[in-house]
């Protein structure tokens, strides 16, 4: 289940290399294990799932937005499709996503707003930009790519009676930075069956920082599903915006075809 601003200016080039040389120089080796463990985790070939984006202002007013989401395997790369369909301002827009499991090729995303009758493509350096409203950006609405990151265990720590590992990634580049919107981000990792189910983001050229937790986590038809997904921004102790995810229902392993997952589709609806 998926769960996202203009490029700022570039370092120098040297000083790209040498952040990269240094990145890599401190990669720990069972912290990248465990985030391509997290990674590989088996997530269904396919899936259909009823949905709720839950958005909190910081005056605690609350949109509610219904999602229906199809997702398929492609080989190695994974499709999804997100369609909006509660309220009337939302309803009918979609968002695509292609996933490439190679990561020397960029994922693909585009939106449809159907009071525009088009289908805009998600420019690479607009995916720090936040996904409709949301404290996720479309950064956060594919696999990160884990060749663009260092990692460090930082140590274990117990979530809801659960042993976790705790891992610190960190942008080998400042290009990476301005890709995801991320100076760096921390992740508890349940050592049971891989599944991240808290984290924290330090959001770039800023004193926000965005922390995610999975208060609801259940096996459905044996496979470890995010029920219910929390991001909220901060700025200090003070709440800015919140976001709730929920996974109303969610069926695995059902016949899709193809056609589903297409830039025409986008624009039919549901």
């Amino acid at each position: 289940m998926r769960s996202i601003k203009l490029f700022v200016a570039l370092c120098a080039a040297a000083a790209v290399l040498a952040s990269a040389f240094y990145a890599h120089a401190e990669d720990d080796a069972k912290a990248r294990e465990i985030m391509q463990k997290v990674q590989d985790r088996y997530d269904g070939d396919t899936s259909v799932a009823d949905q709720e984006m839950i958005l909190k202002d910081k005056r605690g007013r609350k949109r509610v937005r219904k999602i229906k989401t199809y997702e398929k395997d492609f080989g190695e790369d994974t499709y999804s499709i997100m369609f909006f369909v509660e309220p009337a301002d939302v309803k009918d827009t979609s968002f695509l996503t292609y996933d490439y499991d190679a990561e020397s090729k960029d994922d693909d995303q585009w939106l449809y707003l159907p009071a525009l009758k088009k289908v805009k493509r998600i420019a690479s350096s607009d995916k720090d930009d936040p996904f409709m409203g949301s404290d996720f950006n479309y950064g956060d609405m594919t696999k990160r790519e884990l060749s663009k990151f260092t990692f460090k265990l930082l140590g274990e720590k117990d979530v809801r009676g659960q042993k976790c590992w705790l891992i610190e990634a960190t942008p080998i580049s400042q290009d990476v930075v301005e890709e995801y919107g991320y100076d760096k981000y921390a992740v508890f990792v349940r050592q049971d069956n891989y599944v991240v189910v808290r984290g924290v983001f330090w959001v770039e050229n800023s004193d926000k920082i965005k922390y995610l937790d999975v208060p609801d986590l259940k096996q459905i038809e044996g496979i470890w599903t995010p029920v219910e997904m929390h991001m909220k921004t901060q700025q200090g102790e003070r709440v800015l915006h919140s976001t709730i995810f929920k996974t109303l229902a969610v069926d695995y392993n059902v016949d899709l075809p193809d056609s589903m997952f297409t830039t025409r589709r986008m624009e039919k609806g549901l």
